[in-house]
């Protein structure tokens, strides 16, 4: 039975590391490719998938043919020395000579070539353009070896605002305005940092008096904080927004501050009672005997004891501040936008742009990862604050 259980275990827990790896893998695979594809040229991303990076198997143009005037292309085609000229072709476009005639005695119509005839030697003969070009492309089946053709260019160009020029799918030089990127990140960190900081002060020295402060009507205030988490906030951004008019606070910095302080001071101070009332009563009772105040025991014990729930309501609240959208556009708008609005405007504007929306995607996730990444460590540990006691 002991033998049989084991293995049970073992088997649910592959089962679960497994699915796990597999989520991970699901997770990271899209990632890396916006990764990649940012630092391709423009180019390259309308041709070929980031993943052509890696060595693989590719249609490589090995040569040209070109028909002599005098060939007949209406009916049957056939391809000899004698009524074409043969042209060798490098792999970067270059023209090079064969060692001997590529083709002979390949006879097909012009739909056929059109659509691809494959040689005795496993190559394909496609015709370029229509009849009057008479010329057919060489293709054959290559090895490629990794592309080391990567380029910072598409960063610049997407966080300067200065005119951009670059290649398209056709070669085609198209020239751009780009969209002050760079702005519009220090933007959101100006929003994002200030929002995040003040309302974990607030919240934290409300979530010290509910948890250990006896005053006239404490639980009638943490029930409204708490019924608060289930209301939307959007009911509350056309009267916030009349009000921020009257008083010149719409467009600015503080404003929204205060907006998102004060939308994310009901979880933060339900989050933090929860692992402030858990704290052991000893250590602040002997602290009281030894004459420390509120205020010192809030600073010197409250606080260090509880940075695993800072840490996980600070995850929380950045990453809403940082992919915010809605809040922002109305409380800020044009004058002061954030990377979300930037990063839609560029949407709408060059969609078809490819190497400048992975540049401007990658952009905007790098910070909130290194923040995850940084805090995850107390982001369990702040999330189960409270939920066992005993």
């Amino acid at each position: 039975m002991a033998t049989s259980a084991k293995s049970q275990k073992r088997s649910q827990n592959f089962i679960v590391n497994l699915v796990l790896i597999i989520i991970c893998v699901v997770w990271l695979v899209p990632i890396f490719g916006i990764l990649i594809t940012s630092f391709r040229p423009s180019e390259d991303i309308f041709r070929t998938g980031w993943w052509t990076i890696f060595p693989h198997r590719a249609e490589l143009e090995v040569g040209r043919i070109y028909l002599d005037p005098s060939v007949d292309v209406d009916g049957v085609i056939t391809i000899g020395a004698a009524t074409a000229t043969f042209e060798g072709r490098s792999p970067d476009g270059e023209v090079t000579e064969f060692d001997r005639e590529p083709i002979e005695g390949v006879s097909a119509t012009f739909e056929e070539f059109r659509n691809g005839v494959v040689t005795e030697e496993g190559q394909t003969l496609v015709w370029s353009g229509n009849k009057r070009s008479r010329e057919l492309r060489l293709f054959d089946r290559q090895w490629v070896g990794f592309d080391t053709d990567l380029t910072f260019k598409n960063y610049q160009d997407v966080i300067t605002g200065k005119t951009i020029t670059y290649q398209d799918a056709e070669g085609r030089t198209i020239t751009r305005t780009g969209n002050n990127l760079g702005i519009a990140f220090m933007n959101s960190l100006a929003v994002a940092i200030p929002g995040t900081i003040i309302p974990i002060l607030i919240a934290a020295f409300a979530a010290f008096g509910f948890a250990w402060l006896n005053f006239p009507g404490r639980n009638i205030f943490f029930t409204i904080i708490v019924a608060l988490l289930v209301v939307p906030l959007q009911i509350a951004l056309v009267p916030i927004l009349k009000d921020y008019v009257n008083m010149g606070l719409n467009g600015t910095f503080l404003g929204i501050w205060l907006a998102h302080a004060g939308f994310g001071l009901p979880l933060a101070t339900y989050l933090l009672f929860n692992y402030i009332s858990t704290l052991p009563r000893e250590l602040l009772e002997s602290a009281y005997i030894d004459g420390a105040s509120n205020f010192t025991i809030f600073i010197r014990l409250i606080l260090p004891l509880s940075v695993p729930a800072l840490a996980s309501f600070a995850i929380f609240q950045f990453l809403w501040l940082w992919n915010d959208y809605l809040v922002a556009l109305i409380f800020l708008g044009e004058r002061n936008k954030t990377v979300t609005i930037a990063v839609a405007q560029l949407v709408g504007e060059k969609g078809q742009d490819w190497h400048l929306m992975t540049s401007a995607a990658f952009v905007s996730m790098l910070l909130p990862l290194l923040v995850f990444l940084g805090l995850q460590r107390y982001f369990v540990r702040g999330l189960m604050a409270g939920s066992v006691k005993g």
